[in-house]
């Protein structure tokens, strides 16, 4: 049995509405409810036309899709951006045109995709110390890279 997402679109976007090219793919695309470019070195939020009712324990993650990031250079600001499960607003896409051309969008392009994932279930528990491990605090490219 699969999770429910419950998704909102008004009637006018219905053919907006969150799809997967192949039943095997992992994130769901999102599509432009409009017009409008974003010039190099630019960022915009661009509207989605949806809401989401996410289960308790879930999030959705805005992410960039694969060819706009080769192709154009264009990718989601807030890689990934995080919907939280209490959030009923419209969900946009806030894309970065890291390009060296202006990024068109029309409406119904797919600009971004959409990621569910299950959570956790954690607790944060204070400590004085922590255990030792092999690469200790080193990290920024403590490895030569």
């Amino acid at each position: 049995m699969s999770d429910r997402i419950l998704i909102q679109i008004s009637p006018e976007d219905a053919e907006l509405f969150p799809a997967k090219q192949h039943e095997s793919d992992a994130a769901y695309d999102l599509r432009s409810t409009r017009a409008m470019t974003i010039q190099p070195g630019e960022f915009a939020g661009v509207p989605t036309g949806i809401r989401m009712q996410l289960p308790h324990g879930f999030v959705a993650e805005v992410r960039p899709r694969s060819g706009l990031a080769l192709k154009k250079g264009i990718s989601v600001l807030n890689t990934p951006g995080t919907i939280d499960s209490g959030y009923r607003g419209e969900v946009f896409a806030i894309l970065v045109n890291h390009g060296r051309e202006p990024f068109e969008i029309q409406r119904g392009d797919r600009i971004a995709q959409l990621l569910f994932q299950r959570l956790p279930d954690t607790e944060l528990v204070r400590v004085e110390t922590l255990e030792d491990s092999d690469r200790g605090a080193n990290g920024l490219g403590s490895t030569g890279v």
